[in-house]
C-alpha cells in the first residue's frame, strides 16, 4: 500500500484511498486553524486537500488516456498551475496592519494542505505520511514550546 503504482488509478479502491487520505488530512491539518478560530479551518483545508488530489489523479488519467509514442502529455504542469493557484489563496488570507503580519501560518498550512492533496493524488503515500506527520507536529507540539519564546517572537496568527 505504501508503494502505489502513479498510474494505478482505475480501481475504485486506490482511488477512494487517494481522495480519503488527502481529505482526512486536510480535516486534521484545518483543526488546529478551527481551535484557533481561524476563517480557513476544517473543512477549507479538507477542500484544498481533496481538490489538489483530484486535480492530480485527473492529470495523470489524462496522461494516461493521451500518450502516444508521438505525443506525451506532462502531468506535471497540473503541480505548477496548482502551485500558482495555491500561493493566490495563500496570499489572499494573509493580513499586514502597520508592522504586524497576520494569517502566515494559516497561509502555509493551506500550502501543506494542497501538497499532501498533490502527493496523495500521485500515490506517493511514503511522502504523504512522513509530511503530513511533521506538519501536524509543528502545528500543535511545537505550539507548547512557543509560551518560553519572548513575546515578540511569538506566532502572530492570532485573530484579534
Amino acid at each position: 500500500m505504501l508503494h502505489a503504482d502513479p498510474l494505478d488509478l482505475y480501481s475504485l479502491g486506490e482511488l477512494v484511498a487517494r481522495l480519503g487520505l488527502a481529505a482526512f488530512i486536510g480535516l486534521l491539518l484545518g483543526l488546529d486553524r478551527e481551535i484557533r478560530g481561524h476563517d480557513a479551518g476544517i473543512r477549507t483545508h479538507a477542500l484544498v486537500a481533496l481538490s489538489s488530489a483530484m486535480i492530480m489523479i485527473s492529470s495523470l488519467l489524462l496522461f494516461d488516456q493521451l500518450r502516444t509514442p508521438e505525443h506525451q502529455p506532462d502531468p506535471l504542469r497540473a503541480v505548477q498551475g496548482l502551485s500558482q493557484a495555491i500561493g493566490f489563496i495563500a496570499a489572499g488570507i494573509i493580513f499586514v496592519r502597520g508592522s504586524s503580519v497576520r494569517n502566515m501560518t494559516t497561509a502555509a498550512n493551506i500550502w501543506i494542505a494542497a501538497a499532501i492533496g498533490i502527493a496523495c493524488g500521485a500515490g506517493q503515500y511514503q511522502l504523504v505520511l512522513v509530511g503530513s506527520g511533521f506538519a501536524l507536529v509543528l502545528l500543535s507540539a511545537i505550539k507548547l514550546f512557543e509560551r518560553w519564546l519572548p513575546a515578540e517572537k511569538k506566532d502572530s496568527d492570532k485573530p484579534k
